[in-house]
C-alpha cells in the first residue's frame, strides 16, 4: 500500500487497523452461538466468509471502498473463527483450560508466523495478487477440511465416556 501505485502514508495503512472493530462484534456473536452448540456451522459460515474476503480484497487497486469491505469481512470472519475454536476446545476438557489454551496458542501464533513468512515471500515473487490468491488457497484448504471433518468433530467427551 506504500508502493507508488497508491503511495499510503504509514498513517493511513496504520488506519485498516480499525478493522479491527468489526472484529470484536464477531468475537462476542461467534462465542455465543458456539455456547448454544452451534460452533461447527458458525465456523463454516466464518470459512465461507474468509474465502469470499479475497476477492474484495484482491480488488485494491480497482476500488478502496470494496477493499475496505474485504478487510471488514476477513476480520469478522478470522475473529469467529478464532473464538468458536477456542470455545470448541475448551468444552472438551474444561479442567484443562490452561494446557489447552497454551496449545492451541503455540499453533496459532506458529501459523500466523508461517502465513506472514508465507505472504511476504509470494509478495516479492507475485505480488498482491499472489498474496490473494495464497489466502484463496489457505481459505480453501480451510473450509474442505472443515467440511471433511464435519461428521468426526464432535468436541465433548462426554460421548465417548
Amino acid at each position: 500500500m506504500s508502493s507508488p501505485t497508491l503511495s499510503f502514508s504509514h498513517s493511513v495503512i496504520g488506519l485498516f487497523g480499525l478493522a479491527g472493530a468489526a472484529g470484536a462484534l464477531a468475537a462476542s456473536s461467534a462465542g455465543r452461538l458456539a455456547d448454544r452448540g452451534l460452533g461447527q456451522r458458525t465456523t463454516g459460515i466464518a470459512l465461507l466468509l474468509l474465502l469470499l474476503a479475497w476477492l474484495p480484497i484482491g480488488l485494491l487497486l480497482h476500488s478502496m471502498w470494496l477493499f475496505i469491505i474485504g478487510i471488514l469481512m476477513l476480520d469478522f470472519a478470522v475473529q469467529a473463527i478464532h473464538v468458536t475454536n477456542q470455545s470448541m476446545i475448551l468444552s472438551v476438557r474444561p479442567e484443562a483450560r490452561s494446557r489447552l489454551t497454551a496449545g492451541y496458542m503455540i499453533f496459532y501464533s506458529f501459523g500466523s508466523a508461517t502465513g506472514a513468512i508465507a505472504s511476504t515471500w509470494i509478495y516479492s515473487w507475485a505480488g498482491w495478487f499472489g498474496v490473494c490468491m495464497l489466502g484463496v488457497l489457505v481459505s480453501m484448504i480451510a473450509l474442505i477440511f472443515w467440511a471433511c471433518t464435519l461428521n468426526t468433530s464432535d468436541c465433548s467427551l462426554n460421548n465417548q465416556q
